[in-house]
């Protein structure tokens, strides 16, 4: 068999990695430390968080269940490779005292810069300073790095929303930083958000904005060392490592299948037909892995890669519409508070529509519940957050993207067959339906807290559930034909042609 040039490539080398506690960071730390053994040490860019040490939280590494599989065949000693060094991205200089960044100028051989602020509803102050400054802070270290064999950099394949196809490359920058930052440092905040929208021009939310400032930051690198900048789309759960369904985010179709398996989440506003680019955050480590060794191996300049699906093996909502809940009702949870159901709805106006009578009043009657029998009321809150950031997401929802992955499928094609398999990123090999019920499989464990010994219980709950659902829609049913009696003055049995329409009126919400 032949020998894995990655592996060879990152054994001895040291590595410094922001980002490192998120849901591509671990990800990424299990699959070097169950891989590439013999990899060098990797720093770990921390800050205390929850009155926690960055020392203790690093000691909490073990306990994650993304190390279960590593732990099997391999002493807790392999965690000794971890060194936390204090700092916060967002801070000046990383926040690195001056002991510490030496070590990391004469140590470290590969960084990886994956630290970010996620949030789409969030202002430009924070995005700035973390995902701009934060990437300048990155570059300015690595420039001083005495042997820096290359920088990968994790964008994502939004920063160019505003196009409706991408390529491979990076675009014009939609504005001068310095102006950006001169702004932030120097506005109010109601001043900020009052220019916000200006400074925003066609991209759709200040996350997208300053990720695409921040790989003009990389770029003004691209002569001085190797850089390879990785593009994921939506990352979710794995495909295959470290075990199939593993995740700890609740972001797009994870969440909502969270929520949809609690019974919570009824309706869903999808445009089905659509391309929606969902990309398993276990090939966007193998992509990140794989980009730094060939950018490290060329030598110079900078490569963009799209880590997609879009235009490779594109996923739709339609694929699932038939069997969601036929895998929601096989694997239903043991906490689930009403009977699993997901519908998919064509338009923002149509979801609050439904949203009102399909998960707005069982939330009222739930949290009533909830209240008498000593419970913390939530649903309806959930819901109406829900509600509130649907503005914000809409754009997300309902526009068809293409990211074109030439470059990508280049990088497959010239790996050997060990490294194709030990870091596969062939996304044409991913069969949707089945990768979904991986996916529900590991919201259920991971997410929802449910192992498999749980099942038997939860299918048990399940069937009283759907029964006491059947009865909640007949009386519903019965409460509009008695108010529509009421308001007619007509009697009961004069109204009951109403009944069919007003059955098919609900189903259709």
């Amino acid at each position: 068999m032949e020998e894995s040039q990655i592996k060879a490539f990152y054994n001895g080398k040291n590595l410094f990695i922001t980002g490192g506690t998120g849901f591509v960071g671990l990800c990424l730390i299990e699959k070097i430390l169950r891989t590439i053994p013999d990899v060098g040490k990797i720093y770990l860019l921390m800050r205390p968080k929850k009155g926690k040490e960055i020392a203790d939280r690093l000691q909490e590494f073990p306990g994650n269940p993304v190390f279960e599989h590593l732990l099997q065949n391999t002493s807790k000693d392999i965690f000794n490779k971890l060194v936390p060094i204090s700092g916060d991205v967002g801070v000046e200089n990383l926040g690195i005292n001056d002991n510490d960044r030496q070590i990391l100028i004469d140590e470290v051989n590969i960084v990886i810069h994956s630290a970010a602020t996620l949030d789409f509803e969030e202002n430009l102050r924070p995005t700035v300073k973390i995902n701009v400054l934060g990437t300048r802070y990155v570059m300015d270290l690595c420039q001083q790095i005495k042997n820096l064999k290359v920088m990968i950099h994790v964008s994502s394949a939004y920063v160019n929303s505003y196009l409706k196809e991408v390529d491979e490359k990076v675009y014009d920058r939609p504005a001068d930083p310095e102006n950006i930052i001169n702004m932030v440092n120097t506005l109010t905040d109601d001043a900020l958000n009052d220019v916000e929208r200006l400074i925003l021009k066609n991209h759709p939310n200040t996350y997208t904005f300053t990720k695409h400032l921040a790989e003009h930051e990389v770029k003004k690198c691209e002569a001085m060392f190797p850089i390879s900048i990785v593009r994921p789309t939506m990352i979710v759960a794995a495909l295959k490592e470290p075990v199939p369904g593993w995740t700890c985010s609740k972001v797009g179709p994870q969440g909502f299948l969270m929520g949809a398996a609690k019974g919570v989440v009824r309706r869903l506003p999808i445009a089905k037909e659509n391309i929606a680019d969902y990309i398993p955050v276990d090939i966007v480590v193998n992509q990140l892995l794989a980009a730094g060794w060939n950018a490290a191996r060329q030598n110079s300049g900078l490569q963009v890669y799209h880590c997609s699906t879009s235009t490779q093996n594109p996923f739709r909502w339609s694929i699932l519409e038939s069997v969601v809940n036929k895998i929601l009702t096989n694997y239903p949870l043991k906490s689930a508070v009403w009977y699993p159901h997901l519908a998919f709805v064509r338009s923002l106006w149509l979801f609050r529509l439904s949203a009102i009578f399909i998960h707005f009043f069982p939330a009222v009657l739930l949290d009533m519940l909830l209240r008498i029998t000593g419970g913390k009321p939530i649903l309806f809150r959930l819901h109406k957050n829900v509600w509130n950031s649907l503005s914000r997401l809409e754009v997300f929802i309902f526009t068809e993207w293409k990211f074109n992955n030439p470059r990508t499928r280049e990088l497959s094609a010239m790996m050997n067959k060990t490294d194709s398999e030990l870091f596969d990123i062939d996304v044409s090999k991913i069969y949707w339906e089945e990768y979904f019920v991986k996916l529900h499989l590991g919201v259920r464990r991971y997410l929802n807290k449910e192992t498999e010994k749980t099942l038997a219980a939860a299918k048990t709950k399940n069937n009283i559930l759907y029964y006491v659902h059947i009865i909640w829609q007949v009386m519903i049913l019965g409460l509009l034909w008695v108010i529509i009696s009421w308001v007619t003055g007509l009697g009961l049995t004069q109204t009951s042609w109403v009944i069919p329409p007003i059955y098919l009126l609900y189903s259709m919400l």
